[in-house]
């Protein structure tokens, strides 16, 4: 079965464009022309990946997406026509996957959706479960946990602590960070990573983990001892 694809949009021109491309690409599209609309499709529909622009009436991008994020983490591409980074960190803290400015190339668009829906995909083979210190994460049920108790994380966010916890003794680079959840040839600036970083931190932070992520100065990132307080 194709993925369906939600667009949130409230120019209808700009749903036209995107549903054409998407369906030219294979996916499905159903579509919604303001906030509240797009909220209710997504709680109701199930879709596989949400295309949510920031500046919609009835309720903004931003607080769709975190209504979404308290009971779904259905990935979440957010456009934007702000030219203002600070948006753009503020979309990727509060649990957006990725991020498209406005004017946009549906063919760059297209190959976002393709590189998010990848990462999100179900593996073939099960996959380990990763533990360190007290923290365990299971990629097969997309689960994290500190000392027994759950974590939501983003689908970024679980994707970046899984690179890290790989190798949790090594230092990982930023570059290699950046491969592992946005994948190759994605420009993505050290802010949107390093506001992943704060958010996990923050998450694992209030589960009673105090030194989740370390961070070598001029080096990159490596997880700390991840012990109860």
């Amino acid at each position: 079965m194709p993925a369906t694809l939600l667009i949130v949009d409230d120019d209808p021109n700009i749903r036209d464009v995107i549903g054409f491309a998407v369906e030219a690409a294979g996916f499905q599209a159903d579509f919604a022309a303001d906030g509240a609309a797009g909220l209710a499709k997504a709680q109701g529909g199930a879709p596989d990946l949400v295309v949510l622009d920031v500046g919609l009436p009835e309720m903004d991008g931003f607080d769709v997406c975190k209504e979404l994020r308290k009971t779904s983490d259905v990935p979440i591409l957010f456009l934007t026509a702000r030219d203002d980074e600070i948006d753009r960190i503020l979309g990727m803290e509060i649990g957006g996957d990725d991020y498209v400015t406005k004017p946009f190339s549906p063919r760059e668009l297209v190959a976002r959706i393709k590189a998010i829906l990848k990462r999100s995909a179900g593996r073939a083979a099960p996959a380990e479960t990763l533990t360190h210190g007290a923290l365990t994460l299971d990629p097969d049920r997309h689960q994290c946990s500190f000392a027994g108790a759950q974590v939501a994380l983003t689908q970024s966010e679980f994707n970046l602590l899984e690179a890290l916890l790989t190798h949790p003794d090594k230092v990982a680079k930023r570059n290699a960070l950046v491969d592992a959840v946005y994948g190759h040839n994605i420009h993505v600036s050290d802010r949107t990573i390093d506001s992943h970083i704060r958010n996990i931190r923050k998450k694992l932070a209030d589960a009673g983990c105090a030194d989740s992520i370390v961070t070598v100065h001029g080096i990159g990132l490596r997880m700390g001892p991840c012990l109860p307080a």
